[in-house]
């Protein structure tokens, strides 16, 4: 049975992903750090150590075949697709087997950069096209594996 898994640390969109979720009566498990806190209707909420990388590597080892991890993570992306889940960033993009090696690439040249004392781009501030990206990307992907009766 498909589940939406979600690295909530750093996700802006949980009660999009929620309402997702409920809609197509998902399961919804939001995985977050002691540091936070977070209340929810339908989602499950798991604390996690606030130790580095736990709640990544938390979502990593749950999910399974099928799955849809929504993360802003590309290590954890990397980590769900090699798991055979679904991904799809924050901002409602999907991360798959042809575009992770791009992405993967341009944050290890953002990185260099960086260490070089470039500037880099600040993230830019979320716009509704986001949350509206999130939500109708989400219902495609949980209707292409669960098509309605």
């Amino acid at each position: 049975m498909m589940r939406i898994i979600v690295d909530a640390d750093s996700c802006p969109g949980r009660d999009i992903i929620e309402k997702a979720g409920k809609k197509k009566n998902i399961e919804v498990i939001m995985f977050i750090d002691v540091n936070h806190i977070i209340a929810s209707d339908y989602a499950r909420i798991i604390y996690k150590d606030s130790g580095y990388q736990s709640v990544d590597m938390a979502v990593a080892n749950e999910a399974k075949i099928g799955d849809i991890v929504v993360t802003g993570d590309l290590g954890l992306s990397s980590m769900a697709l090699s798991k055979r889940a679904y991904v799809i960033n924050n901002e409602g993009y999907y991360i798959d087997e042809k575009n992770i090696d791009e992405l993967m690439f341009k944050r290890h040249i953002g990185s260099e950069l960086r260490r070089m004392g470039k500037k880099s781009n600040c993230p830019k501030k979320r716009k509704p096209e986001d949350n509206e990206r999130l939500y109708k990307n989400l219902i495609k992907l949980i209707e292409k594996q669960n098509p309605p009766a």
